[in-house]
């Protein structure tokens, strides 16, 4: 099966020739060039990496492949991965200042993770000498698994809860939400779990392709 990136190589290799900014902001970030590079030409490019060829100050070629991480779903994919790819390679380097996230969003897609989260208290916290019926689907999935094995999955899903929170307090900090955003981020990502950090990591994607979008 033909890559559907590679395919169209040929176009993307023309139309980034005239964004030489761009390539040598990727060889410098993603590809690690430490020397000066006067100049970069894509000279390849699939779903999962480009190969750049720089060069550099004194004259000699330098050829850089560039891993597509995660890679590309199809040709409509290139365009906001190569901007967000720019974005980030410029703000790591300077050129530009990170976009900041100054209002909470609660995504759509928590729901599920809720109900996940709701479902693991009750079989947790459920009191099993209890003889109410409400109790019946907690005391029987302890007699079938064990109640210790119950207490291990949430606890185990409490403890990746609190790191995912510390993820998300980083890109917090990284982006400036202030601290009321910032609490609403973290607070919720203790709650719901991933959904939340995932949401978060997309709409600074949206703000990287935009102010890209901007000076392109």
């Amino acid at each position: 099966m033909s890559d559907p990136v590679a395919d169209k190589s040929g176009f993307l290799r023309m139309y980034m020739s005239s964004h030489p900014d761009t390539l040598v902001a990727y060889a410098k970030w993603f590809g690690k060039v430490t020397e000066s590079i006067t100049s970069a030409e894509m000279t390849s490019i699939d779903s999962k990496s480009m190969t750049l060829t720089c060069t550099l100050t004194a004259g000699a070629k330098k050829e850089v492949r560039i891993p597509i991480d995660p890679p590309l779903n199809g040709y409509d994919d290139v365009k906001p991965r190569l901007l967000e790819m720019k974005a980030i390679a410029q703000e790591n380097l300077g050129m530009i200042k990170t976009p900041r996230i100054t209002g909470f969003v609660l995504p759509f897609n928590i729901l599920q993770s809720g109900l996940i989260v709701t479902t693991i208290l009750y079989f947790a916290l459920a009191p099993l000498s209890n003889p109410s019926p409400i109790f019946e689907p907690a005391r029987y999935v302890a007699g079938a698994i064990g109640s210790k094995t119950v207490n291990y999955i949430a606890y185990t899903v409490g403890v990746a809860h609190i790191l995912e929170s510390l993820y998300t307090f980083t890109l917090c900090r990284k982006h400036q939400t202030g601290f009321l955003t910032g609490a609403a981020y973290v607070l919720s990502t203790f709650v719901f779990g991933f959904p939340i950090w995932t949401d978060f990591r997309k709409r600074v994607q949206s703000a990287r392709i935009n102010s890209v979008m901007k000076v392109e």
